[in-house]
């Protein structure tokens, strides 16, 4: 019998079942598949499925977006800044991460203390945040611009492992 619930542990992160794992591998092959089409694959109904992908949603485990190629909509510089800090690093964080530009921010280890994706329309505007919004933030003591050239892969298909 299969367990139509997707539960948490005491640290309040789900813990997800072999069907809840099925069902996030259907979505990331193909988000628009229907609740039916992904019932039949993993062996539910569709209003199973549907509660399913919802309390997944609700639950912070999954986000289910449209992903555009950056230069099809007129977003041509992307780059990948490495940023030291002196202070605390998650203030820093948090104000990338409110910037539209900003698609990605983490704090690491090693090297660097906060890594942050960009995407800019060009190489003016990638100038303007670095240099005017970014290096002027509290705690930034320098900024690594690693500007992309060609993007190889992109995939958001690494299962549930």
């Amino acid at each position: 019998m299969v367990n139509q619930n997707t539960t948490a542990h005491a640290a309040g992160s789900p813990v997800l079942d072999e069907v809840s794992k099925l069902i996030i591998e259907q979505l990331q092959q193909d988000g628009r598949r229907s609740y039916g089409a992904i019932g039949k694959a993993v062996g539910l109904s569709e209003a199973a499925v549907r509660q399913r992908v919802q309390r997944l949603t609700e639950a912070g485990v999954i986000q289910i977006v449209a992903v555009t190629d950056p230069m099809q909509v007129g977003l041509f510089r992307q780059a990948m800044l490495a940023i030291n800090v002196d202070g605390p690093l998650e203030p820093l964080a948090d104000a990338l991460a409110e910037m539209d530009e900003v698609d990605y921010v983490v704090i690491c280890t090693g090297r660097f203390d906060v890594l942050c994706e960009v995407v800019c329309a060009d190489d003016s505007d990638l100038l303007d945040l670095v240099s005017n919004r970014i290096r002027t933030l509290a705690g930034v003591r320098n900024v690594e611009t690693l500007t992309y050239l060609k993007l190889r892969k992109q995939t958001y298909q690494w299962g549930t492992r």
